[in-house]
């Protein structure tokens, strides 16, 4: 196995370019337990540990820019201001350890479905920058997945950095494992408000076969949030809106968890995520 190793993005992606199976590493999180467990055995790593660009952030109209190397300790303790969902999503990713290392740039090349930044990456509108040789594009979170554990990035191009709108509301992330910490999601879900716009980002994790938005459940509460005059939710809202989540779920049964368990999870993440945002944002 080679162990490539550049020092510039531009080097980086010249080596991309030449041998495109070239598995890149940054924190090793996912990548070192599929070769410990010779799920994978790739002809080449390309190590992205050296190349500084790929691991600061910036902040300017409203958007922050991080790139795909930030270790989640970093985003949590430096970001988690101004990104409280994805904060809180960093905050459940695995050991001390595993956080000082891994990234959220790992979590996007994996494209697990039960990757745990997904959820509010999608409710958050997140846009996911990659590079090649030929150049570089945008790809909106909501595009970014294609299948279990397939993304729409090309055999030569590399996740540079992820750009997010600075919250503008409460924003709430949950999910349920096996046990309480270091565990795989069961299922997750992500919550982002939008009040200036009116609207709410919704999205699930780890109970289809790729992290998707949740459309129809947003849709509805576009119509029944009274965002001048906050008042408290009922009933019948929270409950609709954990059916309507629930809803665009299509899970299947495994070791962690049944399908009709799943379902039933992410109604009460939804009912109890939108009860918790809702209240933050009144007394706000």
């Amino acid at each position: 196995m080679d162990f490539l190793r550049p020092t510039s993005l531009a080097e980086a992606l010249e080596m991309k370019a030449a041998d495109p199976a070239a598995v890149p590493i940054a924190g090793g999180t996912d990548v070192m337990v599929e070769l410990n467990f010779d799920h994978r055995r790739p002809e080449a790593l390309l190590d992205l540990t050296r190349i500084e660009e790929l691991t600061g952030w910036s902040s300017a109209d409203g958007r922050i820019t991080f790139g795909a190397g930030l270790p989640y300790t970093r985003l949590i303790d430096e970001l988690g201001p101004v990104l409280p969902g994805l904060a809180m999503a960093s905050r459940t990713v695995g050991s001390p350890q595993i956080r000082n290392r891994g990234t959220v740039g790992g979590n996007l090349g994996t494209a697990s479905p039960a990757g745990d930044t997904h959820p509010v990456l999608l409710a958050c509108d997140a846009v996911v920058e990659v590079a090649s040789v030929r150049g570089r594009r945008m790809i909106p979170a909501a595009e970014f997945y294609v299948g279990v554990k397939r993304s729409s990035l090309a055999a030569d191009e590399l996740i540079v950095a992820v750009h997010i709108p600075s919250a503008t509301g409460p924003q709430q992330f949950s999910k349920v494992g096996t046990r309480n910490a270091m565990v795989i999601a069961v299922c997750a879900f992500g919550l982002a408000l939008h009040p200036a716009e009116r609207r709410v980002g919704a999205a699930i994790g780890s109970a289809a076969p790729t992290p998707r938005r949740v459309s129809a459940a947003e849709d509805f509460l576009a119509g029944e949030l009274d965002w001048d005059s906050p008042r408290p939710l009922t009933d019948s809202v929270t409950s609709r809106f954990g059916e309507l989540v629930a809803s665009a779920a299509s899970p299947i049964d495994d070791v962690r968890g049944t399908a009709a368990y799943r379902v039933h999870a992410l109604s009460v993440l939804a009912r109890r995520t939108l009860t918790w945002a809702w209240q933050e944002y009144s007394a706000s």
